[in-house]
Parts: structure tokens; sequence; C-alpha cells
């Protein structure tokens, strides 16, 4: 269980092996930089990747920019999420609508991500899967600001 003192964040894509571990692994070294005792963790809408790593592709990605997500592990959404984290924070609209229909009572606690971004506000967070190295790139720089973002709206 959450201590009820520590702020929890979710960061939440459609498979959870993209852009949801690429968004905790960011906001995680920032806010252990920080000094930030936080819980953060991923999951997608969809049971696609249950207990695969991050896509390679992200993982080097990240890895170039000194951030290590290869001990992330897929998992998808459970109704527990909605009690547990004080943030859900979808990656675009379809994961964020997807979301929204299971919340119920907790609808509150469920937003876009880059509603938190200075430079990408009210933009999606593409999916890179299909795409190049070049689409992973975008992501970690859309996430890497948001989580500036989100850091300075929790920081106490």
């Amino acid at each position: 269980m959450i201590a009820k003192n520590k702020i929890s964040i979710l960061f939440v894509c459609m498979g959870n092996i993209c852009r949801s571990p690429m968004a905790e692994g960011v906001f995680t070294h920032k806010a252990h930089e920080m000094g930030m005792t936080l819980v953060i963790d991923s999951a997608g809408t969809h049971d696609y990747h249950i207990g695969a790593p991050p896509d390679l592709r992200a993982q080097q990605t990240m890895r170039r920019a000194g951030y290590d997500i290869a001990q992330l592990r897929g998992r998808q959404v459970c109704q527990a999420d909605f009690d547990k984290f004080d943030y859900i924070l979808a990656m675009d609209e379809a994961n964020l609508q997807n979301l929204q229909k299971l919340a119920g009572e907790h609808a509150h606690k469920v937003q876009l991500y880059l509603n938190f971004s200075k430079q990408f506000r009210g933009m999606p967070v593409p999916d890179p899967y299909y795409g190049g190295e070049q689409g992973f790139t975008q992501v970690l720089a859309m996430v890497e600001d948001a989580a500036d973002g989100l850091l300075q709206t929790i920081k106490p």
C-alpha cells in the first residue's frame, strides 16, 4: 500500500513499452535528483505487452540521454490503480478516454500528461512504435518537458 504522505503518479500509454516507461524513467530520475520521494509507475490500457521490457529503441534512446529503463516491465492498468495513484497521466486522447471510462469516482485524477508541459501543452505524445528513431527522440523531448512542469506543480 502506498504511504499517505507520498505523492503517487502513474503514466499510461497503450502497451506500456514506449511512451509511458519513457515518462516513468525520466520522471523517476528527475524526482530523485530533486531529492523527492514519490511513488512512480507506468502501465498500458491494453494487455499487449504484459511482462515485456520496454521497446529496445526506447531503451536505446533513454540510455543515450542518461536514463535506464531496462528493468521496467509492461503491465496493464487495473482498477486498484485508481485508488492508489494521485495522478493518472495519459499520453494521448485515446488512452485518456479509456482511462476515463474506468475511473468512476476517481475521474478527477485522470488527465493528459502534456498538460504539464510548457513547450508541448495541448499536444498528444505520439506513439513512436511504428516509426523510426526520430519518433523516440521526439517522445523523450516531450516527456522531459512535461516532467519539469509536473515536478514544479507537486514540489513541496
